[in-house]
């Protein structure tokens, strides 16, 4: 048996997030670990950018009904992984280069490539900036 809650949360650019967080209870693998192992796949694949905050370690302990000791801990953990960092007050933050990130790192060169063809493309036809990101703004709104 496992719980699958949504997890919402606002980061601090007041942007909400949300993540889908599966907890097993009937398993020998502590939740805290479970927790961590989540947290740091989402992180080494992208979906928790880098410098992005994380939910606090008392409102994530409330939507996954867990003790604020277990999220501690998942967050220490992680911390010492070296993926996340603590900032006091201001939270739980993705470390800029986390350790493992290469699917980050061909993400952000595989968008870089196609930015640059993009934008020859958009020259060769003589739209100008405003146009080209127009039509990239329009394009991701609606693919």
């Amino acid at each position: 048996m496992f719980s699958r809650p949504v997890v919402t949360y606002l980061d601090q650019f007041n942007v909400e997030r949300r993540w889908v967080v599966r907890l097993e209870h009937d398993i020998a693998i502590p939740r805290f670990e479970q927790l961590r192992a989540q947290v740091s796949v989402m992180v080494a694949v992208g979906r928790l950018a880098p410098g992005q905050r994380l939910p606090t370690v008392r409102d994530l302990a409330h939507q996954l009904d867990l003790a604020a000791g277990t999220v501690a801990r998942a967050y220490r953990e992680l911390e010492s992984d070296g993926m996340v960092e603590g900032r006091g007050r201001a939270g739980t933050f993705v470390v800029e280069e986390p350790p493992h990130s290469e699917p980050l790192r061909e993400r952000r060169e595989r968008i870089a490539r196609l930015a640059v063809g993009f934008a020859f493309d958009a020259r060769q036809l003589g739209a100008s900036d405003d146009e080209a990101l127009a039509a990239v703004t329009e394009a991701l709104a609606h693919g």
